[in-house]
């Protein structure tokens, strides 16, 4: 059933667009409570953080502009809206909470912007889509947390925006392995290509 279903993606959507010319990385929301186990929101994703690094050095490298995003209320939560009523471990995410704060090794770096966020995507209601813009910018190499949720929303605004997409496997993670691997599996048919972290270094090295 699983070649199948397969074999019937492959011949409905099995199409590459490829990396742009002009990149940008997007590391999503990697915050320390995805890190902690006593918080809710610990997902055990220490391995999709190391690829992030590993890629954020190589975009770094090759000139390629690096974006951190983040999401941050205010202390009494009145930009949360619906999202905040509906998932519980927001909470987490009101200024000032250490679990909002970035984890070890991943301390911004001053020629790295910063995108703080109230929603799932990078871009609803953020400046991220004029910033590209305005820099020339063609495409996206998407990274962060979770696959599921922030991942899959700042990737398909990214497609509608115009922007070419690429989602790097192994710099993506979720709190379990089948919603990571579902929502891999359809944004690669539907709204990007995901690609390989040795993939992503290779473009990103060829660039250097």
């Amino acid at each position: 059933m699983t070649d199948d279903l397969t074999a019937n993606y492959e011949r409905a959507y099995g199409k590459r667009v490829g990396f742009g010319e002009t990149p940008a990385l997007i590391l999503i929301d990697f915050v320390q409570g995805y890190f902690d186990p006593d918080c809710d929101l610990y997902s055990g994703v220490e391995d999709a953080l190391a690829s992030a690094l590993r890629v954020r050095a190589a975009a770094a490298e090759a000139g390629v502009p690096v974006i951190l995003t983040n999401v941050v209320y205010h202390p009494l939560a009145l930009n949360g809206g619906r999202f905040f009523e509906k998932a519980k471990p927001l909470r987490y995410f009101v200024e000032g909470s250490p679990m909002g704060a970035w984890p070890q090794g991943l301390e911004p770096r001053p020629e790295e912007l910063i995108v703080s966020k109230q929603y799932p995507s990078a871009f609803f209601g953020t400046s991220l889509a004029s910033t590209l813009t305005s820099l020339g910018i063609d495409s996206v190499l998407l990274t962060g947390l979770t696959t599921s949720g922030c991942v899959r929303a700042t990737c398909i605004d990214a497609m509608s925006h115009g922007f070419r997409t690429a989602v790097v496997e192994e710099a993506c993670g979720d709190r379990h392995p089948d919603p990571h691997k579902a929502n891999l599996f359809d944004m690669n048919a539907k709204y990007a290509d995901v690609v390989s972290e040795a993939e992503t270094i290779a473009f990103l090295e060829s660039r250097a």
